[in-house]
């Protein structure tokens, strides 16, 4: 073989989240939130809230549950969405109904990793009274085609739109 072969280990991890949608008249508005840019995530991010169920080491590292140590069940699924809406988009929401599972790879300072990510759609409740946490710096409500072209990534863009269409075959 003429090169040299070096084995990669890919780190998995489970998150969950949701698209939050809420009404006003007629319109259906989308919650997207913005990063609080850092070291690790020094560019602006557009995102849907989304986040680990678990984390060890002061959150810095995913807990048993999202390293995949402990296999998630869908209420553990469910509580992680519902906490991560509220830290990052400042929101209490209820689940309406499972969207599905994005999967993507990231580059993170413990190595490769295999993000599965299942989102929940989800209909406002109300504010927060805390707000959002640190490492969102603003949120907006948005109509669906402006929230997807707000959104960053192209995996998030898709799942807003699965929630939209999921969304008018439930109402």
């Amino acid at each position: 073989m003429g090169k040299d072969t070096q084995k990669t280990t890919i780190l998995r991890e489970f998150s969950s989240g949701g698209a939050v949608f809420k009404k006003e008249g007629s319109k259906i508005l989308w919650l997207v939130a913005k990063n609080n840019p850092s070291q690790l995530y020094p560019k602006d991010i557009w995102r849907l809230q989304k986040g680990w169920m678990d984390d060890s080491k002061n959150g810095n590292f995913p807990g048993p549950i999202s390293s995949g140590e402990i296999k998630a069940t869908e209420e553990d699924l469910q509580k992680g969405a519902l906490r991560e809406v509220r830290e990052e988009g400042g929101v209490v929401a209820k689940i309406i109904k499972k969207i599905g599972t994005s999967k993507h790879f990231i580059n993170s300072t413990r190595g490769r990793v295999m993000k599965f990510v299942t989102y929940y759609l989800m209909e406002y409740v109300k504010d927060a009274p805390e707000g959002f946490g640190f490492e969102t710096i603003k949120v907006k409500w948005l109509p669906t085609d402006e929230a997807v072209n707000q959104i960053t990534y192209s995996n998030e863009k898709r799942i807003l739109k699965e929630a939209s269409e999921l969304l008018a075959s439930v109402v």
